[in-house]
């Protein structure tokens, strides 16, 4: 996924309201920038980080500006990390397409947002001729707080546990399951499951994997052009 125009240096001044980033760019104006990430943002929203900013030509948008990169040092050396949860279904899906992901490329037909379970939607049902229906959730993570351990979640997501049981009662049904964390951060080595932070989802988690869902990482190769799906990593539970 290439960024449609050139991204906007700006020096983060805070992140509020979930939504809400001020920052300051080149010239030293000040503008509020629209932020596409609803977790905690923890270690990627110290005031004074370089950002990167894509900015809508949409006259309609209230916030021509959106928040998509952040240099951050989690031990290693600075690194640009994406914040924007908007993206990893894209990226996902053009690699499925591609066939991509080992562990789905069998897969000939692929769609998104597919209802199921209680009043849910699976991010993608993968389907082909003579195997079993693939249910495939993504969650986009970018907290990293030991040196290339990332983890996930970085905030309480009741949600996130409700797909974790829904996923868990397809395999019930015969049907395959799989949970898919995209990691974005390209300095990740595996992936963990932040039990202080979520204690239930943790445990949703190993409920699921109790159930034969399965769970894989990518990491992502990012930069100020684009973001790529890198390697797989092992997920550690």
């Amino acid at each position: 996924m290439r960024f449609a125009t050139p991204l906007v240096p700006a020096r983060l001044i805070r992140r509020y309201k979930r939504f809400l980033a001020d920052v300051v760019l080149p010239d030293g104006s000040e503008i509020t920038a629209h932020v596409a990430n609803p977790g905690a943002m923890l270690g990627i929203n110290t005031p004074g980080s370089r950002v990167w900013l894509s900015k809508s030509d949409n006259p309609k948008r209230k916030l021509a500006y959106s928040w998509e990169l952040v240099e951050a040092d989690f031990g290693a050396g600075p690194e640009l990390v994406g914040v924007n949860t908007a993206h990893p279904n894209g990226l996902v899906a053009e690699a499925l397409a591609a066939k991509a992901i080992a562990p789905f490329a069998q897969y000939s037909t692929i769609r998104r947002e597919v209802r199921y379970g209680k009043n849910s939607r699976v991010d993608f049902l993968l389907e082909g001729e003579g195997l079993s229906s693939c249910y495939l959730e993504v969650k986009n993570v970018h907290m990293m707080r030991s040196p290339g351990r990332a983890e996930f979640p970085d905030a309480v997501t009741a949600r996130g546990a409700k797909h974790l049981d829904e996923l868990a009662a397809a395999t019930k049904t015969g049907a395959r399951a799989a949970l898919l964390f995209l990691v974005q951060i390209g300095s990740a080595k595996s992936v963990s499951l932040a039990q202080d932070i979520d204690p239930a989802y943790k445990k949703a988690f190993d409920r699921a994997l109790a159930e034969g869902v399965e769970a894989y990482a990518l990491t992502c190769r990012i930069s100020v052009d684009g973001i790529e799906i890198g390697s797989a990593i092992p997920v550690l539970g």
